[in-house]
């Protein structure tokens, strides 16, 4: 399903590519590093103050959420990992990672989950006036999000809906007929549903063409907020306990990255505590 609002005449500025062409890091915010990612420590606020800075100039930047997944992911996938490292901004989200930004001596202030991000986003868009347009997902979804999120913010400006294809991102020709539509929306920021690793490879190889100065990637994000799939309770999110009610939720797809590839991020944090305290291995 697509819906378009009429063309903008506003086009974002492209940096040339000597000065990191998809989203040099954000020199406006804190950084820490660790687990080999550069962490954005904004709160809420600071990141819109920075959305709105980005929707006014123009520039391109697209905005990437790692959670235990995402690390672990890094290690095994290079495309996956230049994606990152290209990222305009990099929003811890997930409990355990806050956990352990504080454990390493690089404490996070705010964990900023994509999920969280879709509706507090568009809340702030209403009021200042920035549209959004809602990309990926499976066919209905996207716009089942975009209805209930304007219906809670009744100024909010949808640019547009689209649910590519399956495969798109394969097909030269359905690709560009996906940036086509979401550049001819005129859109300020565009949420981008289509999944890790998918959706952050996509961003990084495609993004400077939509023409919005704003992409983030959202993974499940409309599913949560057309109200598909229920959320965990905030009390397990708080607890870093949201893992298990997505497993509950999808054992059969979800059990495999959860009780196995996951495991690799507890290597992962021990290697980063030796590196920080100086720990040598006997």
């Amino acid at each position: 399903m697509t819906m378009l609002a009429p063309k903008s005449d506003r086009a974002p500025r492209i940096l040339p590519a000597g000065d990191a062409r998809v989203g040099a890091p954000a020199a406006e915010s804190p950084v820490h590093s660790m687990f080999g990612i550069r962490f954005n420590d904004v709160n809420r606020d600071e990141f819109f103050a920075l959305v709105d800075q980005r929707v006014d100039e123009r520039y391109y930047g697209y905005v990437v959420t790692p959670n235990v997944d995402h690390i672990c992911l890094k290690e095994r996938d290079p495309d996956f990992r230049a994606a990152y490292e290209s990222a305009w901004l990099v929003l811890v989200d997930g409990t355990p990672l806050l956990w352990a930004s504080r454990l390493l001596g690089k404490p996070l202030r705010e964990k900023l989950s994509g999920s969280d991000l879709v509706g507090w986003l568009c809340g702030h868009c209403a009021k200042k006036g920035h549209s959004v347009f809602f990309f990926g997902a499976r066919e209905g979804v996207g716009a089942e999000a975009a209805q209930t999120l304007k219906a809670g913010y009744p100024a909010l400006k949808i640019a547009g809906v689209y649910s590519p294809p399956f495969g798109f991102h394969l097909d030269p020709e359905k690709n560009a007929e996906a940036i086509r539509i979401v550049r001819e929306s005129g859109a300020d920021i565009v949420f981008v549903a289509l999944g890790c690793p998918k959706q952050e490879v996509w961003l990084q190889n495609h993004g400077p063409s939509c023409g919005a100065p704003v992409m983030l990637g959202v993974g499940g994000s409309f599913e949560f907020v057309s109200g598909r799939v229920r959320r965990a309770p905030v009390w397990m999110q708080n607890a870093g306990m949201e893992w298990i009610w997505r497993l509950t939720q999808e054992p059969r797809r979800l059990w495999r990255r959860y009780l196995i590839e996951d495991l690799l991020f507890f290597r992962l944090l021990g290697r980063e505590l030796m590196t920080t305290y100086g720990i040598r291995r006997g």
